[in-house]
């Protein structure tokens, strides 16, 4: 009984601490996040290399709570380096290839020593890596005292299943990393005890440090931190500043500031003699700035879409404005994709407000957040959302010159030819495609322009009182010559590139890539995890090897587990990817995803167990089948079609390979002769199968079901024959 109770804690504990460690340590190292699957893959990296050492005399397990204290301690280390040394490069911001969202330009000194980003990601791997290494080993040999192994494998999953839940739980409450990481020290010290009393006290220590560590920096008076499901939010209350994961993401801006952008729709909308705009949908309301204005200016109703609870709810306390507390505002905390086309009502004004999440969707894909906002489909989402004689504003600071013109370029394919008016500031004549655009604002209007292009026709820029805030009693902006202490609108022609730029759409949301393309900076990452990879593993798969050899076990299982394990992240992958598009990118849908992904898999189990199949043709069949099926029907297939619809369909297309392969992957676990090095090939091969989801930045995610298919059928090629399963099995 103990052996199945130390099973089911080690198997919480090692999906708890990686749900943790994606949360904590991207949110203290800027631009972490960035590298998709750096934290996760370091998991699993540990978790192979100590799943393949189980049968090792030491105990890596006791190192752990020193191992982890140094990985949190290494984070804070390079968030304070990069602050106040300055030596960490992100790499090149003036003509990237990738933009990344806060890598302001500055021009390097050279008495400097610089690190690369890459590098610094390769260390905190490494890192990463070591401190799951004493987990890993220690679910090793929990797999390995079950003598039925499918049950070992079952209970396995029911912990992970536990970890998963309870971690959902932490983002619904809201609790911080000192929450998440009292768990794992509670759990730890329990798979640690009994030790000699002097270890116990270093054992003490370790763990105190760890929570230490965890809990962050000292904060100032009037600076709280909050920990949404999808940020470390600091609120800097004086200035109404909201940073987000160490990004300044925004400002609550009172009305009565001189702050134009926010009032430039509805002012020029009123100046080209249009009435007001009543019904308003703003996407990305963040603290309630867009909103503010939206009820200044007349809106009888607005609907504000926020993805995050804890930014609103700032904005519902402390904006000056107090817009979230109109009775005409109804908020919904969701998707801005799935808001729109989740509903049939039609707008005056539909809104982008400043739309950039900063973070990745998960630490499964290479989304971000809005990915799925910027793309020709959902241009065509607006579209249909707006009233006869409506208008779609969207505005940022893009920062590149070729973000604009596939914007441009996007918005002319959607609402017609020379249709969007984009305007700058500062004004500009033209904008070109390998124009650095850090600082500067621009604006993109489409839908019905032709009142304000005729206004344009007889008045050549827009003019804005620079030193008060606009209001109702702001004259008319188009009042012909230019004046003194006014800031100058008027359009700006974006010029395209000599070759066209691929359009972002839902198979390729990529809208900050230039081109289909893995990123010079992606692949550097990848080599460094990569390389750290291959050196960490080589000691214990040659000892894999020979140990197999010397059992006669079948040579091909160890292949085949790890092909296993490279499928089953790509499907996970694709079938994540498929659930944000379809029902939103918040993080109770990637929680349920996660959560029906376990129970499909224990389902399997439980399949296996009862059936007790012996031969694996079928099910291989199947599986290939049904990615096959997945590939031929395009990610977006299912919207616009009835909610039952949508749910049905979208999870028979995306959870059926997940059930073959988790039929698969226990039959062939249940042949194993030795489980722990079996399940550690498994996780090593997800790891291969993170680094293959880079891929998806040229190919787009349909074509990642390409690559699960190649490596199932490796998978298959590799097993070794179907003997009869063994009575205890």
């Amino acid at each position: 009984m103990r052996a199945r109770v130390d099973l089911f804690m080690v198997s919480f504990l090692v999906l708890f601490l990686e749900l943790a460690a994606i949360r904590w340590f991207p949110a203290n190292v800027l631009f972490l996040t960035f590298f998709t699957n750096t934290v996760l893959l370091a998991c699993f990296l540990g978790m192979s290399i100590g799943c393949l050492a189980a049968e090792r005399p030491r105990n890596y397990l006791s190192g752990t709570p020193v191992l982890l204290a140094i990985a949190l301690g290494a984070a804070h280390l390079v968030e304070w380096s990069r602050t106040h040394l300055g030596g960490v490069e992100i790499g090149s911001v003036v003509s990237p290839q990738l933009v990344f969202f806060g890598a302001e330009y500055q021009a390097r000194d050279p008495s400097k020593f610089v690190v690369p980003i890459e590098v610094v990601a390769g260390v905190l791997f490494a890192l990463i890596a070591l401190a799951m290494l004493g987990p890993g080993q220690v679910l090793g040999r929990a797999l390995a005292r079950v003598p039925n192994r499918l049950e070992a494998y079952t209970i396995n999953i029911g912990g992970s299943l536990a970890g998963v839940l309870l971690f959902t739980a932490c983002s619904f409450w809201q609790v911080g990393p000192i929450w998440w990481f009292g768990g794992v020290v509670v759990i730890l010290a329990y798979l640690l005890m009994p030790v000699r009393p002097v270890r116990a006290l270093t054992l003490a220590a370790g763990l105190a440090v760890i929570l230490f560590l965890a809990a962050g920096d000292v904060r100032l008076p009037g600076h709280d931190r909050f920990w949404s499901p999808y940020y470390r939010v600091d609120y800097d209350a004086p200035n109404r500043r909201i940073t987000v994961n160490l990004i300044g993401h925004q400002q609550m801006i009172p009305r009565a500031w001189p702050a134009p952008a926010y009032a430039l729709p509805h002012l020029m909308n009123r100046d080209a003699g249009r009435p007001p705009f009543a019904q308003v949908l703003i996407i990305g309301a963040g603290s309630g700035n867009d909103v503010s204005r939206a009820l200044e200016w007349g809106a009888t109703r607005v609907d504000a879409v926020e993805i995050d609870p804890v930014i609103q709810r700032l904005g519902l306390r402390h904006h000056p404005d107090r817009p979230y507390s109109d009775p005409r505002v109804i908020v919904h905390l969701d998707d801005g994709r799935n808001a729109l086309h989740s509903t049939t009502k039609q707008y005056d004004l539909i809104v982008y407000a400043l739309v950039d999440s900063l973070v990745l969707h998960s630490n499964h894909s290479n989304i971000r957040l809005e990915s799925y906002l910027f793309t020709a489909e959902a241009f065509a989402d607006v579209r249909k959302r707006l009233r006869p004689g409506g208008v779609f504003v969207m505005y940022n600071y893009f920062r590149q010159g070729w973000i604009v013109a596939r914007l441009d370029a996007m918005l002319q394919s959607t609402f017609g030819a020379q249709n969007p008016i984009v305007l700058n500031l500062p004004a500009r004549e033209t904008v070109r495609p390998y124009d650095v655009m850090y600082g500067e604002f621009t604006m993109f209007i489409a839908g019905a322009t032709d009142p304000l292009k005729e206004a344009f026709a007889r008045s050549p820029s827009y003019q804005v009182p620079a030193d008060r805030a606009p209001d109702p009693s702001t004259p008319n902006g188009f009042g012909g010559d230019p004046r003194a202490g006014y800031t100058q609108f008027r359009p700006t022609r974006v010029v395209p590139p000599g070759v066209p730029l691929t359009p972002a759409t839902d198979s390729w949301p990529f809208l900050y890539l230039r081109q289909p393309m893995i990123p010079p900076l992606s692949l550097r990452g990848m080599g460094v995890m990569a390389l750290v990879a291959a050196v960490m593993l080589a000691p214990f798969l040659r000892r894999s090897s020979s140990v197999a050899l010397e059992a006669r076990s079948p040579a091909g299982l160890l292949v085949q587990m790890a092909c296993l394990g490279a499928g089953f992240m790509l499907i996970e992958t694709r079938a994540v990817v498929q659930m944000a598009l379809l029902f939103g990118g918040t993080w109770l849908v990637n929680a349920i995803v996660f959560c029906a992904m376990l129970v499909m898999i224990l389902g399997a189990n439980l399949f296996v167990l009862a059936v007790k199949p012996r031969s694996l043709t079928p099910f291989y069949v199947a599986l290939l089948l049904s990615l096959a099926a997945g590939l031929a029907i395009p990610l977006d297939s299912f919207l616009g079609l009835s909610r039952s619809v949508q749910i049905a369909a979208s999870c028979l297309v995306a959870f059926t390979p997940i059930l073959f392969a988790g039929i698969v992957f226990a039959v062939s676990f249940g042949r194993a002769t030795e489980t722990s090095r079996a399940f550690g090939m498994n996780v090593a091969g997800a790891m291969i199968g993170g680094l293959a989801e880079y891929s998806s930045m040229l190919l787009g995610f349909q074509y990642v079901t390409v690559l699960a298919l190649a490596f199932y059928a490796l998978s298959w090629i590799n097993a070794p024959g179907s003997p009869r399963l063994s009575p205890e099995h």
